[in-house]
């Protein structure tokens, strides 16, 4: 961890962030062409100042580095970048002025007393903040404008001759460069890369293909476990993969008597692993894109495997760029919509008032930016260019649809949260949840089916799990209506099931939520578990069971448009920590936090997971259940009663044990 006195360097807040998120947007490629990301992109600011004053007992030397062109002031004399300076003793003034045209301008300071650290402020001659920074880049020979991957040399697995040429199979996906190391003739080859087998062997098909490919060809960052090279022989061709990432640190572990969940878990930690990097993105193969809605899942899968705040806060700035909105997130209503949910979420992860701080007016400016897009009954809808999404799945869009009002609800509600925390005034937002959740609970609950409907105005009182699923997650239902929707919706297979990782995730915390542990965790062997019986190394982004043979890999009407590594589809990680064990925060950054375990389905169980500045371990065999932190501030609720859990001080509890 970076010591605040210690050097590091410095950005006008939210550049960093907002700059790599272009260039990440920038790096999908499709069938021989790139395919940047079809939405509005802010850039960073290409012109900065930051200032800082200094009460000196004696005379300082320092040096300013810089990304750009510019000059340092000290006292209103200017001097050049990359000299050795000295400030004088007494009261002094020290600006640095940088300007880049190509990338982002960033400053580094070194020096005894004078240094870039915790202090500096930042302006773009307009709005004056504290400037960014990040614990990625804490030394001068870095540049803030490159992202440093670690690599990790990969050796294919197996290596066979079939349809005339031959097959290497990696055994693991792989986020990185293939590297050809020998071909003996010579002559160039065709490259075929593929998630699947069935992808590699597809010369024609398959979504990534280098063409006249030799040993000296650099070829670019892809995706994939297999590759296949067309008309040679075994012994002419030898390949090898450096597999390329960002380092984070996984602090969970989990290990029960069930020898498929126990793959399930690490297939989903493969999973979010390759789809964590910088920021969170969709997937490795196809996008490669930073979409709102897969992030907002990977904030509560991050919290039970990395605990890292930092690839959270990245993510959340560079999904919502500079201050001026001119179009949804991703073009997507509710995409905007779960990125301010998100971070009254983060908050109560981290209790990091600062980061709330620095986000809070970009809340407002989206908040406001939504608010004006309802109607006179509160009720928002989707402008031209908008995508109303929520999932891929039949709904009924005409009008108004009974899950945006939901999501919105649960926005004003963070509004309220977040804005109360900064001790900003929150009445027009209360007011506005108020008249929102009446006209919801008008026009949208169906007495007589029990649920909520997808639209009032066209007649057809259609029933989708979606806004019912988000009803009973935001606590926007009494327990009468939840066990309507549990009844009517959830359990009823009459309703369109879901089929994609992504809602399914709601749908099984939903589930949980409604005290259906033991059916969600049939569902995740059920599954998460049919993916693994189609060998998936990591999951999917949509699965249909009853898909069988190549049909399994298509997607948007693409034999390979599937993505078969997608952040959503760990999200048995989340399950797992949240419910099963039962973790749960209950004051900002866990200042307090409770542990609720629902352990029926284990025999044995060992497993530990994250909470901010700490700890908790859960071991049960047979009757016995252990429960330890290494933090203040936990609680088990167990068998209807209350312990209080002590700090390095294991918690014995029996299994046995008579409920209250």
């Amino acid at each position: 961890m970076i010591n605040e006195n210690s050097s590091r360097w410095l950005w006008y807040s939210g550049d960093f962030e907002i700059r790599q998120s272009l260039l990440q947007n920038f790096s999908r490629e499709e069938r021989a062409y790139d395919w940047p990301a079809y939405w509005y992109m802010d850039d960073c600011h290409r012109n900065v100042k930051f200032k800082r004053y200094y009460d000196l007992a004696e005379p300082t030397e320092f040096k300013v580095d810089a990304k750009g062109v510019g000059y340092v002031e000290i006292n209103d004399q200017k001097f050049p970048f990359g000299q050795t300076l000295t400030c004088p003793a007494g009261h002094n003034k020290i600006r640095v002025f940088v300007g880049n045209t190509e990338g982002l301008p960033a400053v580094y300071l070194t020096g005894e007393f004078i240094k870039s650290d915790i202090g500096w402020v930042c302006s773009n001659f307009i709005e004056e903040h504290p400037a960014g920074w990040s614990t990625l880049y804490t030394k001068v020979d870095q540049d803030p404008n490159q992202v440093y991957h670690a690599p990790e040399p990969v050796a294919y697995l197996n290596k066979k001759e079939i349809q005339g040429g031959v097959l290497f199979d990696f055994g693991r996906a792989i986020f990185g460069k293939l590297l050809i190391k020998e071909l003996r003739e010579g002559k160039p080859v065709t490259v075929c890369f593929g998630e699947s087998e069935t992808e590699a062997l597809d010369e024609e098909m398959c979504y990534y293909k280098e063409i006249s490919a030799t040993a000296a060809t650099s070829i670019r960052k892809r995706a994939f476990r297999y590759i296949f090279i067309p008309r040679i022989k075994a012994e002419d061709v030898e390949v090898s993969a450096v597999h390329e990432f960002i380092p984070l640190e996984n602090k969970a572990a989990f290990r029960s008597d069930n020898p498929l969940l126990n793959q399930i878990w690490d297939v989903s930690v493969e999973t979010f692993t390759l789809c964590s990097g910088l920021f969170f993105i969709d997937g490795i193969k196809r996008d490669r894109w930073i979409w709102s809605g897969d992030a907002y899942q990977s904030y509560f899968i991050n919290q039970y495997l990395f605990f890292d705040e930092d690839i959270n806060k990245r993510t959340m700035l560079a999904l919502r760029g500079q201050n001026e909105i001119k179009q949804h997130m991703n073009t997507i209503v509710d995409y905007s919509i779960l990125w301010l949910i998100g971070v009254e979420n983060h908050y109560m992860m981290t209790n990091d008032v600062d980061f709330l701080q620095q986000i809070y007016p970009k809340m407002v400016a989206m908040m406001t930016y939504l608010q004006n897009q309802t109607n006179e009954l509160g009720f928002i809808y989707g402008r031209e260019k908008d995508w109303i999404f929520i999932d891929w799945s039949e709904m009924d869009k005409e009008g108004t649809l009974a899950a945006e009002q939901v999501l919105l609800l649960k926005a004003y509600h963070s509004m309220v949260v977040c804005g109360s925390i900064l001790q900003k005034e929150t009445i027009a937002y209360q007011d506005a949840y108020d008249q929102l959740y009446k006209n919801l609970l008008d026009h949208f609950w169906d007495e007589e089916k029990g649920a909520f409907i997808d639209s009032y105005e066209s007649g057809k009182r259609h029933v989708t799990r979606h806004a019912n699923i988000f009803a009973v997650l935001f606590d926007l239902v009494n327990p009468k209506q939840q066990h309507s929707i549990l009844e009517n919706v959830l359990l009823n297979d009459e309703i369109t099931q879901i089929t994609t990782p992504y809602f399914k995730f709601f749908e099984q915390d939903a589930l949980c939520k409604l005290g259906e542990t033991e059916r969600v965790y049939e569902i995740i062997l059920d599954y998460w578990g049919g993916m693994l019986a189609h060998d998936a190394m990591t999951f999917w982004e949509e699965y249909k069971p009853e898909e069988t043979g190549a049909d399994r890999y298509e997607m948007y009407g693409d034999p390979f448009g599937k993505s078969l590594c997608h952040a959503w589809g760990a999200s048995p990680i989340y399950l797992l920590g949240h419910y099963f064990v039962g973790l749960v925060p209950t004051a900002p950054g866990y200042e307090s936090f409770v542990v609720e375990p629902k352990l029926n389905n284990f025999d044995s169980l060992s497993c530990q997971f994250p909470i901010k500045d700490g700890l908790v371990t859960l071991n049960k065999t047979g009757d016995e259940v252990i429960i330890w932190t290494d933090k203040e501030g936990g609680e088990v609720h167990f068998n209807q009663q209350v312990f209080q859990l002590i700090k390095d001080e294991p918690l014995h509890l029996s299994m046995t044990l008579q409920p209250v």
